[in-house]
């Protein structure tokens, strides 16, 4: 093997057509683009959604509802979930605790709701409670303090 008969391996170059080379190679001329219009041009290129003038559809479908940009989020977190928490040997269970048990992020807003029960006395630190987690939470003897 030598210089002389070098070629790259079989199937790895493909042949591509070589357009606006002279009239001579049938690929001349428009170059492969037509007469005229704004697609023959040079620079052209179509807003996304475009339909050629037809309305698009993000404008044909209907839009309703009301978006609040006001809305606060709350991570949900039951009773139950704190009852496995207190099993564990937590007696004061606030965000950070949440957080280490991977139920919450360290930026979540937290909310206590009351599916589940709970019978170890704890006390319970949260942004927010439902009024039926606040009772449970009081059965078993603990407190629920509001952030």
């Amino acid at each position: 093997m030598d210089l002389s008969n070098l070629k790259p391996a079989e199937g790895s170059v493909k042949k591509r057509k070589r357009i606006g080379r002279g009239e001579g190679s049938g690929k001349g001329g428009t170059s492969t683009r037509g007469h005229k219009g704004q697609k023959s041009r040079s620079g052209y290129s179509k807003k996304i959604g475009f339909e050629g003038g037809q309305m698009p559809l993000q404008r044909r479908v209907p839009k309703f509802g009301f978006k609040n940009i006001n809305r606060v989020e709350f991570k949900a977190i039951n009773v139950a979930d704190l009852q496995i928490l207190a099993e564990k040997g937590l007696e004061v269970i606030d965000v950070d605790a949440l957080v280490n048990a991977g139920l919450a992020k360290s930026k979540d807003l937290v909310k206590i709701l009351g599916n589940g029960k709970l019978d170890k006395k704890i006390e319970v630190k949260a942004h927010a409670f439902s009024k039926s987690a606040i009772a449970a939470i009081e059965a078993a003897k603990g407190t629920a303090v509001k952030l």
